[in-house]
């Protein structure tokens, strides 16, 4: 079900937003559209919410305001983006004397607690400014393209809302890690790259960040934390996943004996190296070689 309408005055703002009913399919396993719209603030106004089951993403068009969330004030200004929990109460008021438009996602979807998780431990941050026009542009465009589908009979929407969606997430986790350490990640990329290289091309051996740091003339703390930063995962689980895949690969591929195969991917004996792999895919290896 789709409500469509637009304030009439006398009103704070002048609004143009869909309500939106997903399915009972979509809202238990895709993410899924609650509201979104444009409003032009025609006076000084706040909104204020909390324990709303939604994540609010919306985009500072022009003028400015200010937005409060998890005790902590930010000045808000055109580009600016806002992602947040509306589990958790929040403030949003435009300035009385620039008075601002806002374009607007309440949304949400099974997965998302734990990609908003995600979100904060990569460093994302309530508020962000797209880091070149280009991304300001595209995060428009998912946005109108949202609104139209919503406004559509589409019989397929809810599989495209769930499409668009997963691009504005897809955007919105690109530019928001660390924002404030951005010029310092191009030296940690070129320190970091090798050390990179060499776990995918060293996966067999025994690897521990204290061989990395004395390799790598690095310090294993500042090591740990930067690789994190950097690609998102830490040291050990990104050796992991390289010597998951790598076995994956010879277990499609090759007639190699299991155990021969977790020896030459780094993953130890066929006890260890069954219980890892299951842990990670679900299944064991002679399982995951008869399946695929």
């Amino acid at each position: 079900m789709i409500e469509l309408f637009a304030s009439n005055p006398p009103l704070v703002v002048d609004s143009n937003r869909v309500l939106y009913t997903a399915s009972p399919f979509a809202r238990s396993s895709l993410f899924h559209l609650q509201e979104i719209g444009e409003l032009k603030a025609l006076h000084q106004h706040q909104s204020s919410r909390s324990n709303l089951q939604s994540f609010l993403f919306f985009t500072v068009i022009s003028g400015s305001g200010v937005l409060i969330y998890e005790g902590h004030k930010y000045e808000l200004k055109p580009s600016d983006c806002v992602f947040i929990d509306c589990e958790k109460s929040y403030i949003h008021q435009t300035d009385e004397n620039e008075l601002w438009t806002l374009r607007w996602i309440h949304f949400y979807g099974p997965a998302l607690p734990s990609i908003y998780q995600k979100y904060c431990e990569r460093g994302g941050r309530p508020v962000f400014q797209p880091s070149s026009d280009d991304k300001l542009k595209a995060i428009m465009e998912e946005h109108l393209a949202l609104m139209n589908i919503a406004k559509s009979d589409d019989y397929m929407r809810d599989m495209l809302i769930n499409q668009y969606l997963s691009a504005l997430m897809t955007l919105i986790m690109s530019e928001s890690w660390h924002p404030e350490d951005q010029e310092e990640m191009p030296k940690k990329r070129s320190v970091l790259l090798p050390i990179k290289e060499y776990l995918d091309t060293n996966y067999a051996l025994k690897i521990s960040l204290d061989d990395l740091a004395e390799r790598f003339f690095i310090n294993k703390f500042y090591l740990s934390k930067s690789f994190k930063e950097q690609y998102g995962v830490s040291v050990n689980n990104y050796l992991l996943s390289v010597r998951i895949t790598k076995a994956k690969q010879l277990l499609r591929f090759s007639d190699k004996p299991i155990e021969q195969i977790g020896l030459e991917c780094g993953l130890g004996q066929a006890h260890y190296f069954s219980s890892k792999f299951k842990e990670i895919e679900g299944v064991p290896p002679s399982v995951y070689r008869e399946q695929w």
